[in-house]
């Protein structure tokens, strides 16, 4: 069994609840001692930028900035979908800490190795 996890997440502001518990896993699973990384896509590419993550707060969670900065601080990664990215003209120089920007093929890198991985 893979010591990795993975949460793919495709949500900023357009659905602030799944953008909330998808990081609150994504935290779980580090601090659980998981190789763990983010992959956001579609409209979850919108949270690597800074300040997006401001703001909200999900009632009975941490805010998300809050839960951003503990994942990278954890040790975990986030990957960041590049033509997602770029269809929406975002600021390749305004990332978060710990975002990098990736093709599809990093993905299934790290889903090869057997790494299960939720969706929101």
């Amino acid at each position: 069994m893979a010591n990795k996890f993975c949460v793919s997440l495709t949500h900023s502001k357009d659905n602030t609840d799944k953008a909330t518990v998808a990081f609150v896993v994504a935290n779980a699973a580090v601090g659980s001692g998981k190789e763990t990384m983010v992959f956001l896509s579609v409209e979850g590419v919108r949270l690597a930028q800074k300040g997006v993550a401001d703001g909200i707060h999900e009632e009975g969670f941490a805010p998300l900035r809050e839960l951003l900065d503990n994942f990278t601080k954890a040790g975990g990664t986030i990957y960041v979908c590049s033509p997602c990215f770029k269809k929406r003209k975002l600021d390749e120089h305004n990332l978060v800490a710990g975002a990098t920007i990736v093709g599809g093929a990093k993905l299934v890198e790290f889903l090869s190795d057997g790494s299960p991985c939720v969706s929101y």
